[in-house]
């Protein structure tokens, strides 16, 4: 319990610098990481729409998902360099949102571009490897009766290529999305430089905007972090 608090205090100590805001709009969040960081793109569109399946066969479309914030991206089990980086950036960036209230609002999701490699069992592995969390995160594959490039299509709508090569390598380009509860994508995090408690606060503004239901101001996530103490 105590290195919990000790982790939630590191936290609660970057987010102090940028305390401000986080009491204020999402547009005003977007603009400051738009000021600060060269690696975050603000987008505002419709997320193009999946419909997959997990590790365990289970159905899984993105509309299923409606009602919280989805951190995707994209990557496959048999690449041998970026992509172990990037599953670890998620899982770095999913143990900084799980150690606080947003654990419940946030689904972390890989969609992998080699469907017909990566078996439900090949999923699993990867992500116990990689320490990332079931609890809030799935791995995702084509259905047996899906195109073999199926999944690389959709990275493509996202905005990725994903080049399959005769050795069974795939060149690509490394990008963190970030979807809103209502479906439409409000971000991309390109590579792996960006500061990981960026893409914590551009998150955090888009659940502090699903918590005013009754159009009362919901207290913010420095306000929350206080309480966990």
């Amino acid at each position: 319990m105590r290195l919990l608090h000790f982790s939630v205090l590191i936290i609660a100590l970057l987010m102090a610098s940028v305390a401000p805001v986080l009491a204020h709009s999402l547009e005003e969040v977007d603009q400051d990481l738009r000021d600060k960081d060269k690696y975050f793109q603000s987008v505002d569109s419709e997320a193009p729409g999946f419909i997959l399946q997990d590790a365990d066969g289970r159905v899984v479309s993105l509309a299923s998902l409606r009602r919280k914030v989805v951190v995707l991206n994209f990557i496959y089990a048999n690449c041998p360099d970026v992509c172990p980086l990037h599953a670890e950036r998620m899982a770095e960036l999913q143990t900084m949102i799980n150690q606080t209230p947003m654990k419940a609002m946030v689904e972390f999701v890989t969609i992998t571009t080699d469907p017909k490699r990566d078996t439900g069992e090949v999923l699993r592995g990867y992500g116990n490897a990689h320490g990332l969390d079931p609890i809030n995160w799935m791995f995702l594959t084509a259905a047996p009766d899906q195109p073999e490039d199926s999944t690389r299509k959709i990275a493509e709508a996202y905005g990725l290529k994903f080049t399959q090569g005769d050795d069974g390598m795939q060149m690509h380009g490394i990008v963190t999305h970030v979807i809103d509860q209502d479906g439409r994508l409000r971000a991309r995090f390109h590579g792996l430089k960006f500061e990981p408690v960026n893409l914590v606060i551009f998150v955090n503004a888009l659940t502090n905007r699903a918590q005013k239901p009754h159009g009362h101001p919901s207290s913010g996530f420095w306000d929350k972090l206080k309480g966990l103490f």
